[in-house]
């Protein structure tokens, strides 16, 4: 496994004190880095053998789109609300203060696919969770999820009931 790290830059305090927020703006500004990302990605998903793949809203779709690409299979949005046209399913989950809600298009096609769920960072698991809810509600089965950065100390990989791959791990 390479050295993700190196393009992961940290900031304390932001955006509120006591938070340490992990910034992956240098490994998107990298080609060696996103390459190696692709490769480490593709390899770790293509064993769940998925149908397609689904990028959570923002970054996620970074991800997805080159996954799925990579793999040769369709990517799918998981979007804030308000956000996608079309008869659209939504769930509410909470955050630490207040609560979010996740959209994605009905899709009748999703009926007994395999979806690999992928974002940018699993911390507290909240929006993951729900995620994957969302299109397991579609009768869609979640094989897999995938993350550039998963902070281990909050174990939030337990709570999602599946394989959970990161390429870089903080235990603080």
């Amino acid at each position: 496994m390479n050295n993700f790290e190196q393009w992961i830059d940290s900031y304390p305090d932001f955006p509120k004190a006591g938070i340490l927020f992990r910034d992956i703006s240098p490994l998107l500004a990298s080609p060696t880095g996103m390459s190696l990302l692709k490769k480490e990605f593709s390899r770790s998903i293509k064993e769940w053998k998925p149908d397609l793949i689904a990028g959570i809203d923002a970054r996620g779709f970074l991800f997805s789109s080159l996954i799925g690409e990579a793999l040769n299979i369709g990517s799918l949005m998981i979007r804030k609300s308000g956000k996608l046209p079309g008869e659209i399913i939504e769930m509410s989950y909470d955050l630490e203060y207040g609560s979010n809600t996740l959209a994605m298009q009905k899709l009748s096609t999703l009926k007994d696919k395999k979806i690999a769920l992928m974002d940018d960072l699993l911390a507290t698991g909240g929006t993951m969770k729900c995620a994957k809810e969302l299109i397991e509600s579609q009768g869609a089965h979640v094989c897999g999820c995938a993350v550039v950065v998963e902070l281990n100390f909050l174990e939030a990989s337990k709570f999602l009931d599946c394989p959970v791959v990161s390429l870089a791990s903080y235990d603080d």
